[in-house]
């Protein structure tokens, strides 16, 4: 069986299970569903009121008999179909299905207090920020730029960073990064404001040496 039709059988459990008003109950004992079924059928003599016999065919028969049995025939297929799929899907137990949930980390583009004077990146400097990453950008869109980390050096360990994209004036006269997307890219940042001057940019054997001075495991 293909993985497709794995997570499809696993979806429709999940659907099953979450309308099921008895999902809290433990499985009907097969053999007592049967005898339900056997009893509803056979002949059961009543005050005032005679159910037909099996002689007597299905003619005359009233009702409620009817739909107690066509009850009694749901609950045997629903538990065959629900034993059927549960033993098909490696006996999972069905959970109502979810988006998963991404912690994210936002940055700002601006450097605080910028002077327009930038110092030759060092290890000693950069190892005093408290976030450090190496990311890969995930996509560009209203003025934030989505980085999926592939390994922190520093910092909370998060699914994502979103960092505003840094305007050309700052690229020119700051060396604010230029995110392109795709782009692979190591970053650095503290008090929630990307460093600038060289100590955040594309990944290159010479910036990946500084961080791993700066950061050393």
């Amino acid at each position: 069986m293909t993985d497709a039709t794995d997570d499809r059988d696993d979806e429709l459990l999940a659907r099953l299970w979450s309308v099921d008003p008895a999902s809290s109950l433990p499985p009907a004992d097969p053999a007592w569903v049967a005898r339900l079924l056997e009893d509803t059928m056979t002949d059961v003599e009543r005050e005032g009121e005679t159910v037909p016999t099996r002689e007597t065919g299905t003619h005359g028969r009233n009702p409620l008999t009817w739909l107690v049995a066509a009850a009694a025939v749901l609950i045997i297929a629903g538990v065959g179909a629900f034993g059927l799929l549960a033993h098909d899907s490696g006996d999972k137990v069905p959970g109502a299905g979810s988006d998963p949930v991404h912690t994210v980390t936002h940055l700002s583009a601006a450097p605080g207090g910028s002077s327009g004077k930038c110092m030759v990146p060092n290890a000693d400097l950069l190892g005093t920020q408290t976030l450090a990453f190496a990311g890969t950008v995930q996509e560009i869109t209203g003025g934030v730029v989505t980085l999926v980390p592939t390994h922190f050096y520093a910092g909370d360990v998060t699914d994502v960073v979103e960092i505003e994209v840094p305007s050309a004036d700052m690229h020119a006269l700051v060396g604010a990064v230029q995110f392109e997307d795709g782009g692979r890219y190591l970053v650095s940042a503290t008090g929630g404001r990307v460093t600038v001057c060289g100590f955040s940019g594309p990944v290159t054997p010479e910036l990946t040496t500084l961080y791993e001075q700066a950061f050393p495991t």
